[in-house]
């Protein structure tokens, strides 16, 4: 008798709590407590751009003002889309019958009504606040009350010599393409999965970034942070050095990672965060990664993209994905929102698994009314300082 078929299995679910980013689902409502980056600065201009954020349709533009705004797309007046509107002095104006909203979504006119819109004022078009920062416009989509301070990085305010800030859009880290197709936290959690690399990086990629990063580690330990889960990691080099590495997560999507090619052909060595990545999610089956770091030339950020064979994902034929798969084949090969019910998680997971039941509590915080871990009220709170770094020493 055969035993262990596939067939009569139950039908696969995921945690929804955990990864379904929509208003009103238990993880949507915890990360709008918190401020997301939408976009580049130079995104923020006189041609409206239509952004996707946490299942949500909008539009970024920037008044003649100088103002970044961002309004839901529907116009309020016969919903069409604002993607379509003409940026004005003042604001966004609608396409289709010509009411022109502001910044903050109020209606200063209504071309079409007598006196200009006698209840103008009696119109709102949904927005939302903006703050830019490090080269990308922030937006917070959570409620008013519970608005807390946009908070700054110790890695991106202290900056050494020749240094200045860069921002990049790619994805960075996604291991693909802009947009990633698959859900956010997939990624997430691979952030601290730090047995992976040497198995997909260094086994059926590469060594895709360096022969050391493709070495087993001797030893990893992972903690919870007050605002997430860290992976520490020692190996053993041939030349009988140590290499000792860091990444963490941390709220509200922040993947800090150090550069898997420091130390190699001339990179840097940083003993410090270099830059920390925003795994935005869009929907629930779709992230995308917005990166700050301190660079010292411009587009250094970007040179981080990872490469199979030399090549960027995109320059990869169908046979090279398969055969040198990286980050973006295995994540988004656990399908658009992978099946929980059907993992078995082993040691090697307990980074997963610190990760998970830090984020149930974190849901259930807000859920009681609570404010999640990293949210503060207080403009004058010092920076936040990560730990992650790659060393190497005896």
């Amino acid at each position: 008798m055969d035993v262990g078929t596939g067939y009569g299995r139950k039908a696969p679910t995921y945690l929804a709590s955990l990864v379904e980013v929509g208003a009103g689902t238990p993880m949507g409502e915890l990360l709008r407590r918190y401020w997301h980056p939408v976009g580049l600065s130079s995104h923020a201009t006189a041609t409206p751009r239509a952004v996707r954020v946490l299942g949500e349709d909008l539009v970024l533009f920037r008044d003649g003002g100088g103002r970044a705004g961002l309004v839901v797309a529907r116009c309020a007046h016969r919903g069409t889309t604002l993607h379509y509107g003409k940026v004005e002095e003042r604001g966004i104006r609608c396409c289709y019958h010509g009411w022109l909203f502001d910044v903050e979504g109020n209606c200063l006119e209504q071309p079409c009504e007598p006196e200009g819109g006698r209840m103008r004022d009696h119109v709102r078009q949904p927005w939302y606040p903006v703050e830019e920062r490090y080269g990308l416009v922030f937006a917070y989509l959570g409620p008013p009350a519970k608005k807390p301070v946009l908070p700054r990085y110790e890695c991106l305010e202290t900056l050494d010599e020749g240094e200045f800030i860069d921002a990049d859009d790619s994805s960075i880290g996604s291991g693909g393409p802009q947009i990633v197709d698959c859900n956010w936290l997939q990624h997430f959690e691979n952030v601290v999965d730090t047995w992976h690399v040497a198995v997909l990086h260094g086994t059926h990629s590469g060594p895709q970034f360096s022969e050391m990063m493709a070495r087993q580690p001797d030893e990893v330990l992972f903690e919870r942070t007050p605002l997430g889960v860290r992976a520490r990691s020692r190996r053993t080099l041939p030349d009988g050095s140590t290499m000792h590495g860091a990444s963490e997560v941390a709220m509200p999507t922040l993947r800090v990672v150090p550069n898997p090619r420091a130390g190699v052909g001339g990179a840097r060595l940083y003993g410090r965060v270099e830059s920390i990545g925003w795994t935005l999610p869009i929907d629930d089956t779709h992230f995308r990664i917005y990166v700050a770091g301190r660079v010292r030339q411009k587009g250094e950020l970007r040179r981080m993209r990872s490469r199979q064979g030399g090549k960027l994902w995109e320059e990869l034929t169908l046979e090279e994905h398969r055969r040198f798969p990286g980050d973006y084949e295995a994540q988004t090969g656990q399908g658009a929102i992978a099946f929980h019910s059907e993992e078995h998680l082993a040691e090697s997971d307990r980074g997963i698994a610190l990760l998970r039941h830090f984020l149930r509590q974190q849901v259930e915080t807000v859920a009681r009314g609570g404010d999640p871990a990293g949210v503060s009220f207080d403009a004058a709170a010092p920076p936040v300082i990560f730990d992650a770094h790659r060393s190497q020493g005896v």
